[in-house]
């Protein structure tokens, strides 16, 4: 307990300052605190404290240390008391090269009879890492950071902080260009809860490691627990310190199961920081990875399952996945980890296919229509999950394999989807088949693709039957709105007003020489393939489709330039880029492509397929289109599909290709997760130019005019 005597001290050093604030240092502050610091110390941090406000929620000062100690400073910050506010300036020390040596870190304890807001007096003695520097100019730029993160916290922005932090702190790491190994070495973690009266003392002791206190601090952030003092000390190459935590209601943590809990998300928590500079997205993959935790706690995962995410392959797999996309996450959240991670452990060695016999045997096992159903939905969504994943931790896997991958199960998951309808419809009126076309008909499908599909049935009679066998079969496949395996049908005749199911005869007459359809619907007819339902009748469709689509009725190329010209003027909003239409973007492959087929396909039957890149070979082969040409269009395709999938993944959205700003965190993001290295601002730079020569080159191949 502070004596009188030092009470006298401290006063006297604090002329001037209101005795009340004063007297709340003496009544809120642990007695340690005072056994710690000298009296000018503890006058000093006063000063500091009265100075607080609401447009300054910390106040800092700087002190190089003893001329003996080059490189080494007292770093004290007196501010507002918020929740993970420590792991802040924790992480934001690392950030700027510090090494924290010691630390002595207190906050206010509460007082019934005080309403003043809790503050905090924290002081740190710092070294700079090898190689860095903490001059004038780095510690303006410091305060600056620190007073941002700490505007934030005042607001109630903690998750923006620790985001904006984390991504800080990552491109700090990523300059380092040197692996957190320290990170990776074990953790020991004992609880005490006879020391302290008020609080549960963790003792956290491990090999001293660049940003471990923030590791360690900002696992107890996550956790909800209130750290109010630490005593921070390194010996050697071991690092030591003492945590005294609460949970968020303010109880100490005295349940041996939240105690292995806490145990095992901090020492997880930990190693996963070492791989956050492999996450495209590190703050959204430490934001998941928190989710993650509270669902091995609820699920109670087997210790073999727990092993190998602990293990450096396992947080590798995790790094990439949890900082991917959020879509990609609300999957996982979805399906059931018991039976997902099993999977996600030879990820390396799961196949590719679509597994028909398996949901087969699935299906037959469901009594009613509605547990058929959801075992389809179900096996569709896990499939579906696992091609992503598996797409995702391979960048090097060829396009190809990833499209046919994700088009064999949507073909397998509407052919079985069409036949539980037909059959639970109790009733026979003929054969009905289903073409798909656009990505999915072209075997073209990626990250989000929806399922652009034409029914057509044989018995003219019959319309209003299949029309609702088309609607059942929609309603049975489960999609987000512009997500993956959403079913669209705005491409059939006459568009949203014509029949969901249309008669042989009628698909016939509408696509003929005096039907009435349009020239965009003579070339979209190009993607046109079997899908599900009667192959005899679906390959009538696909003759009639040859005879209409290859008849070499005259082409309108003036008509068709003039048509990608309102697209690029009309569906791009000036100053933004559309990988898909603005100048350069796919379709201009995808439509030059399609022209040519339209010109030649009448005297060459190897043009007529749904697939660009197939056409596209057998373009080059026909010496049609010139090895320039070629190299353009082919690796063109290629990027801008990449790029394409990129988007999606983060988005879940097929509609919203608009590249995000070139200098924002999502473009730095993007060009992480394309493979462009771990400095994220150099990555952004490389792929802003690379994106912009390769859509200036598709653009002048597709209109040299």
């Amino acid at each position: 307990m502070i004596s009188e005597e030092s009470k006298v001290i401290i006063r006297a050093l604090c002329a001037g300052i209101d005795e009340a604030a004063v007297q709340d240092f003496f009544d809120r502050l642990d007695d340690d605190y005072f056994a710690t610091f000298s009296p000018e110390e503890i006058s000093t941090h006063i000063r500091m404290s009265c100075a607080l406000d609401a447009r300054h929620a910390v106040q800092l000062r700087i002190t190089p240390r003893a001329p003996g100690s080059p490189g080494e400073f007292d770093i004290v910050i007196a501010g507002f008391d918020y929740l993970s506010e420590f792991s802040i300036f924790c992480g934001l020390l690392s950030a700027f090269g510090l090494d924290i040596h010691e630390g002595d870190i207190y906050s206010f304890k509460k007082h019934a009879s005080r309403p003043s807001p809790r503050k905090i007096v924290d002081v740190f003695h710092v070294g700079i890492k090898a190689g860095e520097t903490f001059d004038e100019t780095k510690q303006r730029e410091f305060e600056q950071e620190l007073q941002a993160l700490a505007r934030l916290l005042a607001t109630g922005a903690g998750d923006q902080a620790r985001e904006r932090l984390n991504r800080f702190l990552i491109e700090r790491i990523e300059r380092m260009n040197e692996a957190l190994r320290g990170l990776l070495s074990p953790v020991q973690i004992r609880f005490n809860n006879e020391f302290s009266p008020n609080w549960t003392v963790m003792d956290t002791r491990s090999e001293d490691a660049f940003a471990f206190l923030y590791s360690v601090s900002n696992a107890l952030a996550m956790r909800g627990i209130y750290i109010h003092k630490v005593k921070i000390r390194s010996g050697g190459q071991e690092a030591r310190d003492e945590f005294f935590i609460a949970d968020r209601w303010g109880r100490k943590i005295d349940d041996t199961r939240e105690q292995e809990r806490l145990r095992m998300s901090v020492g997880m928590i930990k190693q996963f920081t070492r791989f956050l500079p492999e996450a495209p997205d590190p703050a959204k993959a430490m934001r998941h990875f928190d989710q993650f935790l509270d669902k091995i706690a609820e699920d109670e995962f087997p210790d073999r399952i727990i092993s190998f995410l602990a293990r450096t392959e396992g947080m590798n797999l995790l790094a990439h996945l949890l900082g991917s996309s959020d879509y990609l996450w609300d999957d996982f959240l979805g399906i059931h980890f018991k039976d997902l991670l099993p999977v996600l452990e030879d990820i390396h060695k799961t196949e590719l296919r679509p597994f028909r016999l398996e949901l087969q045997e699935r299906l037959a096992q469901a009594a009613s229509l509605e547990e058929k159903k959801r075992v389809l939905n179900s096996f569709k969504d896990t499939q579906v999950f696992l091609i992503d994943v598996k797409h995702l931790l391979e960048p090097a896997a060829i396009l190809p394999e990833f499209s046919k991958a994700l088009t064999g199960l949507a073909e397998v998951v509407i052919d079985e989807a069409a036949k539980i309808s037909y059959e639970y419809s109790g009733e026979q009126h003929g054969p009905f088949t289903i073409c798909g076309l656009g990505k999915f008909g072209g075997r073209e499908m990626g990250y989000a693709s929806d399922l652009e599909l034409l029914f057509v049935h044989d018995a003219k009679g019959s319309t209003p039957f299949f029309e609702s066998l088309a609607r059942q079969v929609i309603e049975f496949v489960e999609a987000r709105k512009h997500g993956i395996f959403h079913i669209d049908l705005r491409l059939r005749p006459y568009g949203d007003a014509g029949a969901w199911s249309i008669p042989f005869d009628e698909f016939k007459n509408y696509y003929s020489a005096n039907g009435q359809a349009a020239p965009f619907e003579r070339q979209a007819l190009i993607k046109l393939r079997w899908i599900a339902g009667d192959e005899a009748l679906g390959r009538r469709v696909e003759a009639h489709r040859d005879s209409y689509t290859y008849s070499g009725a005259p082409w309108d190329m003036k008509n068709a330039l003039h048509v990608r010209g309102r697209q690029m003027r009309e569906l791009v909003k000036p100053g933004q880029v559309n990988v898909k239409y603005s100048s350069g973007g796919i379709v201009d492959i995808e439509y030059a492509v399609q022209y040519l087929q339209l010109f030649h396909g009448k005297d060459h039957v190897e043009l007529r397929v749904p697939n660009t890149l197939e056409a596209l070979d057998q373009l080059h082969c026909l010496k049609i289109v010139s090895e320039s040409e070629y190299e353009v269009f082919h690796e063109g395709y290629l990027f801008l599909r990449k790029l394409i999938d990129a988007l999606r993944i983060v988005r879940g959205d097929a509609s919203d290709l608009v590249l995000p700003g070139e200098t924002s965190e999502e473009f730095k993001s993007l060009a992480r997760r394309l493979g462009y290295g771990r400095d994220r601002t150099k990555g952004a730079a490389l792929l802003a130019a690379e994106f912009k020569e390769w859509m200036k080159k598709v653009h002048e191949r597709f209109d040299p005019a």
